[in-house]
């Protein structure tokens, strides 16, 4: 299995000018409410979220960030919460600002590495698997997830089980609204998404869009790269509706259509 995994550590530096005044009050929760049942002092608290798994084009990212309990204040001090909710430059300064209070890390999985998981019913199998792994390699004595499974009781002890942990699990659906530490997560997960569309467009000397199926941009793209049976490339889902609705309805060419 094919993974890019990136982890920034950086040195525990001095309390930055722009978190004067904050409140220190311990806000895990988005809603204000304290966080029970957590650790204490300076145990380990890591948030964990996704961007771009409904996406055709580019990687699924797996993001994490990962801080003591004693910096969840600082976390919301930075304006970290679900990432959809923030603009592209709001996004890109809680990122940087991130970095000073905790380790910002992430996993991107690759398009035909989605493709075989997709093939055997098993994206969620994927995106736990990857969860699992920021959860070994950060070594939390926490963990708020935003969970993909329907239930997600259920998957916060799957999780438990592949990390081989025995650190408290918190799952929940819509976590990245409700937890700033898993909005870090997502915007973690979001920035370094955006960095390799952002990459690809570069490279291709072409507009994408979002690289989501509901993009007219997105879907002018797969029309160009998937029709007339030709080769898929691998920064595209092959396995995604949208590419083989394109690939039935532009057949491959045969001998016969060249022959006068």
């Amino acid at each position: 299995m094919r993974y890019k995994t990136f982890i920034e550590l950086g040195p525990r530096p001095r309390r930055p000018r722009w978190l004067a005044g904050r409140n220190r009050r311990v806000l895990s929760p988005g809603n204000g409410t304290p966080f029970r049942g957590g650790p204490t002092g300076g145990a380990r608290v890591l948030g964990l979220d996704e961007a771009g798994r409904g996406s055709v084009l580019g990687p699924l990212v797996v993001g994490g960030f990962c801080c003591a309990e004693d910096d969840l204040p600082a976390v919301v001090g930075t304006g970290a919460r679900d990432s959809k909710r923030l603009t592209p430059k709001r996004r890109a300064e809680v990122y940087a600002r991130l970095s000073a209070v905790g380790e910002r890390r992430s996993i991107a999985l690759a398009p035909r590495t989605i493709d075989r998981f997709v093939a055997r019913g098993g994206l969620n199998e994927l995106e736990l698997d990857a969860f699992a792994r920021l959860v070994r390699s950060a070594r939390p004595d926490t963990v708020i997830v935003d969970a993909c499974d329907p239930n997600a009781e259920r998957f916060g002890r799957r999780l438990a089980v592949a990390a081989g942990t025995d650190a408290r699990i918190v799952s929940r659906h819509k976590a990245d609204r409700d937890f700033p530490v898993v909005g870090a997560a997502s915007i973690v997960a979001k920035v370094r998404r955006d960095a390799a569309l952002a990459a690809l467009r570069s490279a291709l000397a072409e507009e994408l869009g979002s690289g989501y199926p509901s993009d007219p941009t997105t879907r002018a793209c797969v029309e160009r790269y998937a029709r007339d049976g030709g080769r898929v490339p691998p920064w595209m889902r092959r396995s995604w509706e949208t590419v083989q609705s394109v690939k039935r309805a532009r057949p491959a060419r045969t001998l016969d259509q060249y022959v006068p």
